[in-house]
């Protein structure tokens, strides 16, 4: 088990933006830190309002987007738009080449969790999917996933069949066993945690080599935990 403190995130700041980095990214490197099973970006990132991101251009990735707190414009080169909110999950599959731009059109900050994964092929075609999700149930709500498993839920479908990420929003003293797998990534959004005995901040994360259905359990103020398993 590895505790990742918020703090000691890599950070990009400036006016506009202010952007944590969970591994290696754009001018901050660290050989030891360029991703984690299929993982290689996990950027927590406040976009001040009427600003955000130009249009600028991906490939080869599968991009998930999850909104805390605002809404975020979302315009990209195969005529998808649309804004993605709190419940609401993205996924933008790069593949052969597209651009996009990420904007603030609201008069407050918008708060997001952008995450990078892997395909399992490249050279696919650009796609984009996004959903809302019921996340009043208490416990890991699939959110976009490759995993046979999750084929049959509501998640949206990630090009990478040995990864998902699911979303549990837990009240005060609420539990829940997280997957077993070969790689799994949790992330606190927001609130406080309790990882079998390690305390979790807001903005805290854990990479577990080989999880085997840890129990977490949320804080006073309630939790909101995201979960990559991989295999």
């Amino acid at each position: 088990m590895e505790i990742h403190r918020a703090d000691d995130r890599f950070r990009t700041a400036n006016e506009w933006l202010d952007s944590r980095h969970s591994f290696s990214f754009g001018p901050h490197y660290d050989p030891a830190n360029v991703g984690f099973g299929f993982l290689v970006a996990h950027n927590d990132e406040t976009v001040a309002p009427g600003t955000g991101f130009e249009r600028h251009p991906h490939q080869d990735l599968e991009i998930v987007t999850w909104v805390l707190r605002g809404a975020l414009a979302h315009r990209d080169s195969q005529g998808n738009s649309g804004e993605v909110y709190p419940g609401l999950a993205q996924r933008m599959s790069a593949g052969t080449g597209i651009q996009h731009s990420e904007w603030n059109d609201g008069t407050d900050p918008v708060h997001y969790v952008q995450m990078w994964v892997r395909p399992d092929r490249l050279d696919l075609p650009p796609s984009y999917e996004q959903t809302e999700l019921d996340l009043t149930t208490g416990e890991l709500v699939p959110v976009a996933s490759g995993l046979a498993k999750h084929a049959s839920s509501t998640a949206i479908h990630l090009n990478q069949p040995s990864a998902g990420m699911s979303v549990a929003r837990l009240a005060p003293g609420g539990t829940i066993t997280l997957p077993t797998a070969a790689y799994l990534h949790l992330f606190v959004a927001a609130g406080t945690a309790n990882l079998e005995g390690a305390e979790l901040g807001t903005a805290d994360a854990v990479r577990l080599n080989g999880s085997d259905g840890e129990r977490v359990t949320a804080g006073p103020d309630g939790a909101e935990l995201l979960v990559w398993e991989m295999y």
